[in-house]
């Protein structure tokens, strides 16, 4: 049964970093269930309470990044806080109306819209959705950093 759950958990990991890089699916979820299929499968033999709850926290952690990273892109290349808000927003709605594109669509076009709205010229409206796009990217470097270390934190307490 080990040999089965580990399989599983192995492929809700790979399609969780997929994930991570091509917003189809929900990859920190993706990992964390793996673990979570695994846990229940074997029983809660290897893994404990604090194995959970730790990888609960980066999971928390994973969705921070998503929304810190976004508005930090936006801040750093001259754009509002509004802006930055209106990224955040426009990554909520731009995965309902763009699907899985929406992930970079959404937040670009939020935060130069805001910034639009604000009275900002075109040119540097842009440079700040430039800077959303820019903070998307190492967000996403980050989280896959994260996420492996998840992955490892597994491989060793298991």
């Amino acid at each position: 049964m080990t040999g089965g759950a580990l399989l599983l958990a192995v492929i809700l990991f790979v399609l969780g970093l997929v994930g991570t890089l091509l917003p189809v699916m929900p990859g920190p979820i993706l990992i964390y269930g793996g673990m979570l299929l695994y846990g229940i499968l074997t029983k809660f033999s290897t893994l404990d309470t604090n194995f959970f709850l730790l990888q609960g926290m980066a999971l928390l952690l994973l969705f921070t990044i998503d929304f810190l990273a976004t508005a930090a892109g936006s801040r750093r290349y001259g754009g509002s806080r509004q802006a930055a808000w209106g990224a955040a927003l426009g990554t909520l709605i731009g995965i309902f109306v763009f699907g899985p594109f929406g992930i970079i669509l959404g937040p670009f076009l939020g935060a130069v819209t805001v910034e639009i709205i604000r009275g900002k010229p075109m040119n540097l409206a842009v440079h700040t959705g430039f800077g959303t796009l820019i903070g998307i990217l190492g967000g996403t470097f980050l989280k896959l950093g994260i996420e492996i270390m998840m992955i490892v934190y597994f491989f060793l307490s298991i």
